[in-house]
């Protein structure tokens, strides 16, 4: 006979409440809570680089950049799910007394070792759900290019941007994203192997 383990699963509100108190930032999948990793260096500058560079753009106008500590509540068919995406932007935001944001029309992942997986698979395909979301775009930390997933009107069409001259175009916020501005000063180098 096989012994069945049972998940104790947190609700939506025991999660917010908690995550408000807890020094350590957890994503939320249908009950089931995951603390998240720290980031290297490069990847917070690359990410504080494209917040700096959209957050400048949009000074004054009705979309709003937002950094790693906003939540993006996304509602699947079959459960609730929070992510931290690296930056977002809104367009519709939720109260500001909220925790997090139900309608992005931009997202950022900044890519790593560790969350290449999860960003290009299991985020993405949740993200892609949520019906204002007009790009999701991947960030590249050893190389200046940007792989950004495209609302079309025969669905998500995906393009690649590369070199530091490329210009990612926002159109869909009015704006657009230089890649010499999310890269400025980065030292590109392979990401070191991790330690088993």
């Amino acid at each position: 006979m096989s012994a069945i383990h049972k998940l104790n699963l947190v609700s939506v509100d025991d999660y917010l409440a908690g995550e408000l108190v807890s020094p350590v930032k957890h994503e939320y999948l249908g009950g089931v809570v995951y603390a998240m990793a720290g980031a290297r260096n490069v990847h917070n500058l690359i990410a504080t680089n494209a917040l700096v560079a959209l957050g400048s753009r949009l000074r004054g106008r009705p979309c709003r950049p937002f950094n790693s500590d906003t939540k993006i509540r996304i509602r699947l068919p079959e459960q609730v799910r929070f992510y931290y995406p690296d930056v977002s932007v809104v367009c519709r935001p939720n109260p500001q007394h909220d925790s997090f944001q139900d309608e992005p029309a931009v997202l950022v992942e900044v890519l790593s070792s560790k969350t290449r997986r999860l960003d290009e698979g299991e985020k993405k395909d949740a993200y892609l759900t949520i019906a204002a979301l007009a790009v999701y775009l991947l960030v590249e930390q050893e190389t200046a290019a940007v792989v950004a997933f495209r609302r079309s009107e025969q669905g998500f069409i995906r393009e690649v941007y590369a070199g530091l001259d490329a210009v990612v175009p926002l159109g869909e916020i009015g704006t657009a994203l230089p890649l010499a501005e999310v890269y400025e000063t980065v030292e590109f180098r392979p990401e070191p192997a991790e330690v088993e």
